[in-house]
C-alpha cells in the first residue's frame, strides 16, 4: 500500500486518540541504523528512535539474527513456563544492575533508613564495597506500564500500605494506575482520580515551582516531600516512583545531589524508592547501564522497557532480593518473558557491551550538548539546553527573560526539521520542549548533520 492507503486505514480502523507527528503523518515502511524511510520514498535521519526504543540502531544486524533464531525454535510460553531466554536475560540484568559505592566517611544512601510494616528489619543495615552485593530479582511483562504498575503493586504488598508519591510532570504509562500518576492534565483522561497518588514538586530547575536558582534553591523541592508526607498521607508511604531524567516532561534533569536528599526522607517513612528507567535504562544517559547511577543512589526496585529490546515489545520490574521475596500471593503475565523478545534483549546488550556504546553515549552525547549549546547562542528561541548522554532537550519560548513557554514555534520547527529530512520529538507541560535521542550508535558526524539541519529549521521557524 502506499502512504495515503496506510493512513486512510487508520483513520478509519484506529482510535481517533492516537495521536501522529507533523500536519500530514509520517508513515514510515523501513528503517535501517538511523535512518527511516517513508512510504513516499524520502528518507529521514532518526534522532528520536521510536521514542528512545531503538537503542542500537533500526534492524541491528545481531538483534535481529538472534531474534530469528529465536522464532523458529520457540515463540510463545508465558510465565507458567521457565524458558531458557528469561532465566539467562534475569541473570544478566542482575549483573548490570546498581550496587552501592561507599566513599570514605560517607554514609551510603539508604544506611540509616527503616521501615515499618511488612517491610520492618528487612533493609540491610548499610551497603559497602565490603559486604555482599545486593541480589537482584526480575518479573518480565511487555511494557513500560505494566512494569511500573508491577513495581507499585509490589511496593503496596511489601510495606503494607497504599500512600505512594509521584512528581509533577511525570509520566508512567496507559494503565489506569499508571494515567492517575501522571502529572500531566493533558495525558489524565479519567476524572475521578484514584486514591492514595500524591504529587511532589518536580526538580524542574527551569522553571523552579518556589521561584528559586540552583544551587541556592537549598534543594527545597527534594525537602518539601518530607512536609507533602506528613500532612497529605498517614505518615507511611509504599512507594516513591521517579524517572532519573523526566522523558515526556521535556527531559528535566534534577540536580547532582536532588535524590540523595530525596530518597532518604522516602525511606524514612516505610517507602520503596522505584527508579523509573523506561527512557534513561540501557546506557542512554552514558557512563553508566541505569540513569540513577549518576546520582549515587541505589533504588529498591527499577522499571525497564523500550531501548532493553530495541523496540521488540518488553517490560522488566528489577527488584531486591528481599523485595521480590516479599511479594505473598499468585502472579503471571501471559506475554512476560516471551522467549522472542528475551532474546532481543540478550542480543541488544551484547551489542551494546561489543560496540562500547556507553563510552559512546558520553563521548557523542558530550558533542550533541556542545552544538545544542551553540544554537542556542544563535537562536535566542531556545531558553534552555538540558540532558544527559544522549538523551538531550532544548525548551523554546518567547522571550528569554519571561520564560513564556512557545508551542507554536515549537511546532513549526517540528515541521521545518521533517522537511530538512530530520526527525526529532517534543514533549513538556507546555508543548515547548524539543527532545532529541538519537540511537546510541550515533557518531559526531551525524550529530553534526542533525545540528545543521536543526539550525536551518530554527532560520525558519522563528523567521518573519
Amino acid at each position: 500500500m502506499d502512504g495515503a492507503k496506510i493512513l486512510e486505514k487508520h483513520r478509519e480502523y484506529v482510535f481517533p486518540a492516537v495521536i501522529y507527528y507533523y500536519q500530514e503523518p509520517l508513515v514510515p515502511v523501513r528503517a535501517e541504523g538511523l535512518h527511516v524511510e517513508a512510504a513516499d520514498g524520502r528518507r529521514y535521519l532518526d534522532f528520536f528512535g521510536g521514542i528512545l526504543t531503538v537503542s542500537v540502531g533500526h534492524c541491528h544486524p545481531r538483534v535481529l539474527e538472534k531474534t530469528i533464531e529465536q522464532m523458529k525454535k520457540l515463540q510463545h510460553l508465558s510465565t507458567l513456563y521457565p524458558n531458557e531466554p528469561m532465566g539467562l536475560l534475569a541473570e544478566k540484568i542482575a549483573g548490570l544492575a546498581p550496587q552501592p559505592k561507599r566513599e570514605a566517611g560517607r554514609m551510603s544512601p539508604t544506611e540509616g533508613a527503616g521501615a515499618r510494616g511488612a517491610w520492618e528489619g528487612r533493609r540491610p543495615e548499610a551497603e559497602d564495597r565490603t559486604g555482599p552485593p545486593i541480589r537482584w530479582k526480575s518479573f518480565f511483562t511487555s511494557s513500560g506500564t505494566e512494569a511500573n504498575e508491577m513495581a507499585v503493586l509490589t511496593a503496596k504488598v511489601v510495606t503494607g500500605t497504599t500512600d505512594m508519591i509521584a512528581l509533577r510532570h511525570s509520566y508512567g504509562g496507559r494503565a489506569t494506575l499508571a494515567v492517575n500518576m501522571m502529572g500531566q492534565a493533558p495525558w489524565r483522561v479519567i476524572p475521578a482520580q484514584l486514591p492514595g497518588i500524591r504529587h511532589a514538586h518536580a526538580p524542574y530547575c527551569y522553571r523552579c515551582d518556589f521561584g528559586l536558582s540552583y544551587p541556592d534553591c537549598g534543594l527545597r523541592c527534594a525537602k518539601d516531600v518530607e512536609t507533602l508526607i506528613q500532612t497529605e498521607t498517614h505518615g507511611r508511604i509504599a512507594c516513591l516512583v521517579a524517572e532519573p531524567i523526566m522523558g515526556v516532561g521535556g527531559f528535566i534533569t534534577p540536580p547532582r545531589e536532588y535524590f540523595q536528599e530525596l530518597v532518604p526522607i522516602v525511606r524514612r517513612y516505610g517507602g520503596l524508592f522505584i527508579a523509573d528507567e523506561v527512557q534513561t535504562g540501557w546506557g542512554r544517559t552514558g557512563g553508566h547501564w541505569n540513569g540513577i547511577e549518576h546520582w549515587g543512589v541505589v533504588p529498591d526496585m527499577l522499571t525497564y522497557a523500550k531501548g532493553l529490546a530495541n523496540g521488540a515489545p518488553i517490560g522488566a520490574t528489577l527488584a531486591r532480593a528481599e523485595v521480590a521475596d516479599g511479594f505473598k500471593g499468585l502472579t503471571l503475565a501471559t506475554f512476560g518473558g516471551n522467549p522472542v523478545s528475551m532474546a532481543a534483549a540478550l542480543a541488544t546488550i551484547e551489542v551494546i557491551e561489543e560496540e562500547r556504546l556507553l563510552v559512546n553515549v558520553e563521548t557523542v552525547g558530550a558533542h550533541l550538548r556542545g552544538r545544542l549549546g551553540e544554537l542556542a547562542e544563535k537562536h535566542r528561541a531556545i531558553g534552555d539546553v538540558r540532558g544527559m548522554g544522549l538523551m538531550q532537550a532544548i525548551e523554546l519560548v518567547r522571550d528569554r527573560r519571561t520564560k513564556e513557554p512557545d508551542a507554536a514555534v515549537t511546532a513549526r520547527f517540528l515541521e521545518a526539521t521533517r522537511r530538512a529530512g530530520l526527525l526529532i520529538g517534543k514533549g513538556g507541560l507546555y508543548g515547548n520542549s524539543v527532545r532529541i535521542a538519537p540511537p546510541m550508535t550515533a557518531t559526531k558526524n551525524d550529530v553534526d548533520e542533525a545540528a545543521k539541519l536543526m539550525d536551518c529549521a530554527l532560520s525558519e521557524a522563528t523567521g518573519p
